[in-house]
């Protein structure tokens, strides 16, 4: 047996934290970290396996032998097992054989805090220490400001292995491509942040991400780590930021992942009332377990830490907080309280994000989470559960459903595109179309439009300038953005090739432009999750299948008044009533000529009338194209 000397990263007050689940920095103790001690350079292993009676790193330079380099167990009681293998160092491949007291299961298992994972399907951990100069302090300087709830807000959400394609290698970008192919089309695009899909490494390529094994590496399908910060660097370097999906919901049982990993329920909950998710086959934390809340938080301030992540969206949310969910009668069980919350969820997700904004306040963390579940974007100190964000998925099912009827039908479903606006306030509402809204059968964006090929994508471009100036952040699918006709599909790229007929690089044209009118339009964002943002005009135009409304800025003289028009008919003398006197100006349509639209627009200005025996009463007539939105500037 090859000598295991002695050494720790640890001190008391780590271990103290660490069993009462308030260390934050446990990357920095646990894992394979290469040191010098004594003169001789090696690795430093540490992991947590309180149940084991013996642990063993095995790996490529021991011929993975069990027993040949045993680690040693803390004093203390934490279950950590460390010591210091020399000669070892980045690149060596290696697993933690672990014999448990019970029953005596044997495991061999992935590191839980290592920096590296050999490509999947190989399942083994890699030694890493990577070395990266960054070079985004501009942007870190000033991402108090691009990230702020009063800032535009608009992200691209991206799954790195399908965006686009190296066909005749039959492979997908490396990280290193993205920096250029990626970084060149965001800036293009106009867009604000992108948020990757999860890119922690997962062994189940159909799974996109969301079943995770190496909560702390970057997965190798790209490339190396410090390739994946070179990626960000430059997204920064030009004005772009990133955010990271996040998933501490559920992981899966992979033999070589955190399941049962010392023969004890040592991550999941022992219960499986509590533990097992019966949708995704996969296992859910024990979020009432200290060392595992340490872990968690741990992972998520690696993240922001480590990669410069402006954001973490987390994932599933709905699910960690309610002890019932996709549960039936008798599969649950209550709380103290006799309630449905997950106390201890709940707990956790206030914990992360006090932790979270107190070591970044200029970040934001975005919660996926679909019910009414209160103040999930109130501060912590209101009784909150302290995100900055929530996705708006009311918004989001009661607009498609809206959009994909036959325009004559439109006018019996008026309350279906007006309904969001009565709670738009209650949270900090980001909105969302993503990758869950063009699969499985529900079709592309496009593909929900009806009518003919013009109707489509006008109704297409009416979509997307009716949510671009709805109150909230925004969210688009890759893809959508140039109008991909067919389902999103995991292994294949992109349809880039539509972009050679008009109607879909008009499209992606319009986009661009939207985005750059909202980013430049302070009435869109200055008051995005305010009341005082925001004013209705007329939502009761049912005949007509028209809306409009006026979103406001700090200036008055920002304000911007919206009118939408859902039917196929052009609407030429269209009176509308004004709170204000002065003039209009017509600063955006999305039926010009240049993005496919007819070119039936307001070209002159127009003045706003006093009514008639009216007082402080007042109306414009306006020109409203079919199928199209109408942003006008009061002056």
């Amino acid at each position: 047996m090859a000598e295991v000397k002695v050494h720790s990263l640890f001190t008391d007050f780590d271990i103290n934290l660490f069993k009462a689940g308030k260390h934050f920095r446990l990357y920095e103790k646990l894992g394979a970290h290469c040191i010098n001690l004594e003169g001789i350079k090696g690795t430093y292993f540490a992991v947590w396996a309180p149940s084991a009676k013996n642990v063993s790193v095995i790996g490529d330079f021991n011929f993975w032998t069990d027993g040949e380099h045993k680690l040693n167990v803390r004093w203390d009681g934490s279950g950590i097992w460390e010591g210091f293998i020399p000669e070892v160092e980045k690149g060596n491949i290696y697993k933690y054989k672990i014999h448990s007291n019970i029953n005596n299961v044997t495991t061999e298992k992935a590191d839980p805090y290592a920096r590296r994972c050999e490509h999947p399907p190989k399942t083994a951990s890699v030694v890493w220490e990577d070395i990266y100069q960054w070079d985004d302090k501009n942007w870190m300087d000033k991402r108090i400001k691009n990230n702020a709830l009063d800032a535009p807000y608009s992200v691209y959400e991206l799954h790195l292995g399908s965006w686009r394609k190296k066909i005749e290698e039959n492979r997908s970008l490396s990280y290193f491509e993205l920096a250029t192919e990626l970084v060149t089309y965001l800036k293009e695009m106009n867009f604000t942040h992108v948020e990757f899909m999860p890119i922690m490494e997962y062994p189940y390529d159909p799974s996109w991400g969301y079943q995770i094994t190496g909560y702390f590496a970057p997965t190798s399908r790209f490339g190396y780590p410090e390739e994946l910060k070179y990626l960000i660097d430059k997204l920064h370097q030009s004005d772009i930021g990133i955010i990271l999906d996040w998933v501490p919901s559920h992981f899966p049982e992979d033999a070589h992942g955190l399941g049962f990993f010392d023969g004890s329920n040592l991550y999941e909950h022992p219960d499986k009332r509590k533990g097992y998710h019966q949708d995704w086959k996969s296992l859910i934390f024990n979020y009432g377990r200290n060392e595992v809340r340490s872990f968690l938080i741990s992972n998520a301030i690696f993240w922001l830490e480590q990669y410069h992540a402006d954001g973490l969206r987390v994932d599933a949310v709905a699910s960690m907080l309610f002890l019932d969910y996709s549960r039936e009668e008798g599969e649950w069980e209550p709380n103290i309280y006799g309630g449905n919350e997950n106390l201890d969820a709940v707990s956790f997700f206030k914990e992360l994000n006090e932790e979270v904004y107190k070591s970044f306040p200029d970040v934001q963390t975005i919660a996926e989470e679909s019910t009414a579940f209160p103040m999930v974007s109130k501060p912590t100190f209101m009784g909150g559960l302290g995100f900055g964000m929530k996705w708006m998925m009311g918004w989001m099912h009661d607009t498609l459903d809206y959009f994909s009827k036959d325009t004559i039908y439109r006018k019996y479903h008026q309350n279906e595109i007006t309904f969001s606006l009565a709670y738009a306030f209650t949270e900090n509402f980001m909105l969302p179309l993503s990758h869950d809204e063009v699969v499985y059968g529900k079709k592309s964006i496009l593909g929900r439009m009806p009518g003919d090929e013009w109707q489509r994508f006008a109704n297409l471009r009416l979509l997307y300038g009716y949510m671009f100036t709805h109150p909230g952040t925004k969210l688009l699918f890759m893809g959508s953005e140039f109008g991909q006709y067919e389902e999103w599909n995991f292994q294949e790229s992109l349809d880039w090739n539509l972009l050679e007929f008009e109607p879909h690089s008009n499209t992606k044209n319009y986009f661009s432009d939207l985005n750059l009118f909202y980013k430049t339009t302070p009435a869109l964002f200055e008051k995005a999750f305010s009341q005082e943002g925001f004013e209705w005009i007329a939502y009761d135009d049912n005949e007509n299948s028209v809306i409009s409304y006026v979103r406001k800025g700090n200036n008055p003289k920002d304000d911007v008044l919206v009118v939408c028009n859902f039917s196929p008919q052009t609407l030429e003398n269209y009176k509308i009533r004004l709170p204000r006197k002065g003039k209009l100006l017509e600063v955006f349509s999305s039926n010009y000529v240049k993005y496919g639209g007819s070119g039936f627009v307001n070209t002159e200005k127009i003045t706003i009338k006093k009514q008639p025996k009216k007082v402080n009463e007042y109306s414009a007539v306006l020109v409203l194209p079919p199928l199209g939105i109408s942003i006008l500037k009061f002056c």
